[in-house]
């Protein structure tokens, strides 16, 4: 897994977060910069998830291949479910959405590179 591109989408997630709680705090409904900001998002875990798959087939194993191929594949369809969510859902409760979202992007991040991490190095 490449730290810095953990490190770039663990940071443009969170600072979407803040962005769209105080979004939220102003009763607004989110607006282009939020779509924008999802796409900026998951283009970086679209370039992680692509590293992490050439890491794969170039031969490195993740501890645990399953569970990894889950989070791989659910990382990199939560900003565009997000973004869907969001624009059916024109109040600040869409706001909410993309929060809440880009509150699990890290988490998910975070349990991406301790599967691909192998036990005990």
């Amino acid at each position: 897994m490449n730290d810095l591109l953990v490190t770039l989408s663990i940071t443009l997630s969170l600072v979407l977060a803040v962005w769209s709680l105080v979004t939220t705090i102003r009763n607004r409904p989110p607006d282009r910069s939020h779509l924008a900001g999802l796409a900026v998002v998951e283009l970086a875990l679209l370039a992680l998830a692509v590293t992490a798959l050439v890491a794969w087939v170039g031969g490195e194993q993740p501890a645990e291949a399953g569970t990894f191929a889950g989070y791989l594949v659910t990382l990199v369809c939560l900003p565009p479910l997000a973004g869907v969510l969001a624009r059916m859902e024109p109040t600040r409760w869409g706001s909410v959405i993309v929060t809440v979202v880009c509150l699990v992007i890290p988490v998910v991040v975070v349990r991406l590179q301790q599967t691909w991490q192998v036990p005990g190095v």
